[in-house]
């Protein structure tokens, strides 16, 4: 089990990120790649989680270590698989779904892409009286505000839409969000982060 990387990020794209340590560049997936930003002046901690199974070998990196054991604890449930466990934590917001899966709010957790009525209802049997210790003061801290993108306003927009369609939400849901979101001038983390959170609601 691969603790952690510590480098530079060398790569940046909607699925994933490359962060290179002693020469060596490793693809990491994670649940929001544009709260990272290429910079070989910044060293940076990336939390992995390795995937294992018969066909692929994967990593998934997370800012604490909190948000990694989140994430272990979501690929527990039945029906959540990598990509499920990472859609529902790149809104950044777990303390809101640790109260909606101790709450038994199947409407809420309906809302994350891939999960149904079904999966919501095994994610409240599965993990509910489980997540206290998970969510520590810490977690509100999560995804905090970088430096905004340099890149201009459509080209940070662009790459926006592409994570949220990475993350499994269709282009419907995405259009309905698009007018708030082109009244904004902002960088590509905080356009999703804003999409998030409106698709959210």
């Amino acid at each position: 089990m691969i603790e952690f990387i510590r480098g530079y990020i060398d790569y940046v794209c909607p699925e994933y990120i490359v962060v290179e340590s002693n020469g060596v560049g490793y693809q990491i997936f994670t649940p929001n790649p544009f709260s990272f930003h290429k910079s070989h002046d910044t060293i940076v901690t990336v939390y992995t989680y390795q995937y294992v199974r018969e066909d692929a070998i994967a990593l998934y990196g997370f800012r604490t270590r909190e948000e990694r054991t989140l994430f272990a604890k979501l690929l527990q449930v039945s029906g959540i698989g990598p990509k499920g466990g990472l859609a529902i934590l790149a809104a950044g917001q777990p303390r809101q779904l640790v109260e909606a899966i101790e709450q038994e709010d199947e409407k809420f957790l309906c809302k994350f892409p891939g999960v149904g009525k079904k999966t919501a209802r095994q994610m409240i049997l599965d993990l509910k009286g489980k997540l206290q210790s998970v969510v520590p003061d810490a977690f509100p801290d999560l995804f905090t505000s970088h430096e905004e993108s340099l890149s201009p306003q459509l080209s940070a927009l662009e790459e926006a839409i592409e994570a949220l369609k990475v993350l499994g939400y269709a282009e419907r849901e995405i259009q309905k969000v698009m007018p708030s979101l082109m009244k904004e001038n902002l960088s590509t983390d905080q356009y999703i982060k804003l999409a998030l959170q409106k698709l959210l609601k």
